[in-house]
């Protein structure tokens, strides 16, 4: 298959198997003792998902009530109580499918994708909650595999593939996921030697406002952010500090709170290997990228911004999560329970799930 797509797979075959910033600032001011005795920081609650073979690396918060999650075995959950109760409301038919990324628009409309070589790749839509579901797109060459997808709003959304003929694939949807085209690649820069994307946790695709898109690559000589100003059109390519050079490393996941302030995170997702400068930031849309002074301390595969904080995000990875409240200069270990993808709601109701079946809500 080439280098140019080992990265990906390789990844994924091993892989398959609120708060305000200042309440979550507490958590790393509070004496230990203080913590346990007087005070009770800011901490993920694990709810019950009834689904303790599955791992999720899809996730959507809809709101601190709702939330939608999607994994292996063509599973998808959704909740609609704060994860008191869950509903098994997976697509039929899907149980040889891979979820790895789901974008809920509100508690009955959501898209979810499917990575995978050839028609393993898929997109499917529900409009009734997961009661039915429409498979609105089935990759059809033997060449693409998709990883990530994001939502501008409920209409215009994007989908990426590793790159097919030397350049990333980006498929776009103008009615909610509906329907898919693949844009003309004239206005993408080459890929790298190696280098793909990684379908670690839905984020290596993200937007920011109507038109602007970050892409986030790894396994090339050099670890990239692309960005595109207008829906996909075009993009520039950057180089980031964080390290690559190898099929398991790179940049995992991106979180922008506007269309130029930035967090990225990776490193090594391979068990035991350390990951030195695995996170970075920018302020200028994705132009320049300068390391985190103090990096998290392990691969993280999520990151998020806290709603309504200009400063303050969190960080997850199968060794725990990470908060930052200097807009990712600086990262703390606050939780050492594994997670792989983390997402917040406009109303600071933050999810995590991840192996397991793990699901959890961040709570008071």
């Amino acid at each position: 298959m080439g280098k140019t797509r080992q990265v990906g797979r390789t990844y994924r075959r091993l892989a398959a198997g609120v708060m305000c910033g200042a309440a979550l600032a507490v958590l790393t001011a509070v004496p230990a003792q203080a913590r346990d005795t007087a005070y009770r920081a800011p901490h993920w609650e694990l709810k019950d998902s009834g689904a303790a073979e599955v791992r999720f690396r899809g996730l959507s918060a809809v709101s601190r009530n709702t939330a939608w999650v999607a994994g292996t075995a063509g599973t998808v959950l959704r909740t609609t109580d704060g994860g008191a109760s869950w509903r098994n409301v997976s697509p039929p038919g899907a149980a040889d499918l891979q979820f790895r990324d789901i974008e809920a628009f509100d508690a009955r409309r959501a898209v979810v994708l499917a990575i995978g070589e050839g028609e393993a790749s898929r997109v499917y839509r529900t409009d009734d909650a997961g009661a039915t579901w429409t498979e609105s797109f089935r990759n059809t060459d033997a060449n693409a595999f998709y990883d990530c997808m994001t939502f501008f709003d409920s209409r215009h959304g994007l989908a990426m593939s590793d790159p097919v003929d030397g350049r990333f694939r980006i498929l776009s949807t103008g009615d909610g996921g509906r329907s898919w085209k693949v844009l003309p690649n004239t206005g993408m820069p080459a890929a790298l030697d190696g280098e793909a994307g990684f379908a670690a946790s839905g984020q290596c695709l993200v937007s920011s406002g109507p038109r602007d898109v970050w892409l986030a690559t790894g396994g090339g000589a050099r670890a990239r952010v692309l960005h595109s100003a207008d829906r996909g059109l075009t993009w520039t390519a950057t180089d980031t500090p964080v390290p690559a050079g190898d099929p398991a490393r790179g940049v995992f996941a991106l979180a922008f709170r506007d269309r130029t302030h930035g967090l990225a995170v990776g490193g090594d997702y391979t068990a035991g290997r350390p990951s030195p400068l695995a996170a970075a930031v920018t302020g200028d849309g994705g132009r320049t990228w300068h390391s985190a002074t103090i990096p998290p301390p392990a691969y993280r595969s999520g990151v998020t911004w806290l709603p309504r904080s200009r400063t303050t995000a969190l960080a997850v990875g199968p060794t725990g999560t990470d908060l930052t409240t200097d807009a990712g200069r600086t990262w703390k270990t606050v939780d050492t329970g594994s997670y792989d993808t983390v997402d917040c709601a406009a109303d600071l109701g933050c999810w995590a799930a991840g192996e397991k079946g793990r699901v959890a809500r961040l709570e008071d």
